[in-house]
């Protein structure tokens, strides 16, 4: 499809500066930019781009002033990062959406199916599973019996949903991701370590999304709980009894050991790791490759490994650098004495 200019502009309540009549028949990144696309600039590192750029049409904050001539045609907007997620979210809803159950596939007598249910093949959908409107599940997913699925809910390729948990309304679960695997419970014994029985669930609220082969244990006792509006990297562990609060994002790779507490608007950079059975308060951030051993207050920003605050991480990580330096110096000052 194609669009104009000013009609981009009007769905988005933007300004344009250039030719409002051009025309834009797809997106693409400021510096592969090229004829007839838009393009977007929202970080001040890429505006070199924008001067060379072929993309037609650019999306720019409003309070974006150029250093030099331009060649494309510019849409002003409060917030470019936001107005592109707008129509990237509107480009994919136009995308046709698959219904109806495909062969070879298995679907419980006993399932309780809402409309434009898309069920792909080779996937299993136990006894007593309640699925909601719209909600597509790809090939090879499993969904266990007892499931629980909210209105408008993709779980896409080889994702596997263990018996008796529950997924929201507005989620998206993607390719590998494993919900409701035992917790790693084991109690040591004479011949080595029993296994805890896990008999808990997990519970995921409305509007989660969740990356690529991540892994959400079920509960000991009770659930691992996931509150509405948390998004989850790729290849991310949240143990037994975890609780995620509301509009959390994590990156790749964090891990959550169990029984841990995550406040609500917090951030966690890649890779970050959280002890067991303790607390981090509301809109806490942390740096990537942060290990946390003991609570964080809430609006903390922690870095490191163990982590602490971050003003006093990155002095302390000045005299580390100095190290070799400083160890030199005192060398040199024994000798002289001696």
């Amino acid at each position: 499809m194609e669009f104009k200019a000013k009609d981009v502009a009007h769905l988005l309540q933007g300004v344009v500066e250039g030719d409002e009549n051009v025309m834009v028949n797809n997106v693409s990144k400021i510096e592969e930019g090229k004829p007839n696309t838009l393009a977007f600039l929202a970080n001040p590192k890429y505006e070199h781009y924008i001067y060379t750029t072929k993309a037609s049409v650019v999306l720019v904050n409003s309070d974006f002033q150029p250093a030099k001539p331009l060649c494309c045609t510019l849409i002003r907007v409060p917030s470019a990062y936001e107005a592109i997620a707008v129509l990237l979210k509107m480009y994919e809803s136009m995308r046709p959406q698959p219904v109806g159950v495909e062969q070879p596939s298995f679907v419980h007598e006993t399932v309780e199916r809402g409309e434009g249910l898309y069920v792909g093949a080779f996937a299993y959908v136990g006894k007593g599973v309640k699925l909601g409107s719209n909600v597509k599940i790809y090939p090879q997913a499993y969904i266990g019996d007892g499931v629980k699925i909210g209105d408008n809910t993709t779980i896409y390729a080889g994702v596997k949903v263990y018996y008796g948990c529950e997924i929201g309304s507005n989620c998206t679960i993607h390719a590998g991701t494993v919900i409701g695997a035992d917790g790693f419970g084991f109690a040591p014994s004479a011949g080595g370590y029993d296994k805890v029985a896990q008999i808990g669930n997990v519970v995921i609220e409305d509007n989660v999304e969740i990356g690529a082969n991540a892994c959400i244990d079920r509960a000991t006792m009770g659930s691992t709980r996931i509150k509405k509006g948390v998004k989850l990297d790729n290849l991310i562990q949240i143990a037994h009894n975890v609780v995620v609060g509301e509009n959390t994002v994590m990156a790749a790779q964090c891990g959550v050991a169990g029984t841990a507490k995550v406040g609500a608007n917090c951030m966690f950079g890649g890779q970050v790791g959280i002890a067991g059975h303790i607390s981090i308060g509301d809109g806490v951030r942390l740096a990537a490759q942060s290990g946390v051993m003991a609570d964080v207050e809430e609006g903390k920003v922690y870095m490191g490994s163990p982590a602490f605050e971050v003003g006093a991480y990155r002095k302390a990580y000045v005299l580390f650098r100095k190290l070799p330096e400083l160890y030199g110096q005192i060398r040199d000052l024994e000798k002289k004495f001696k």
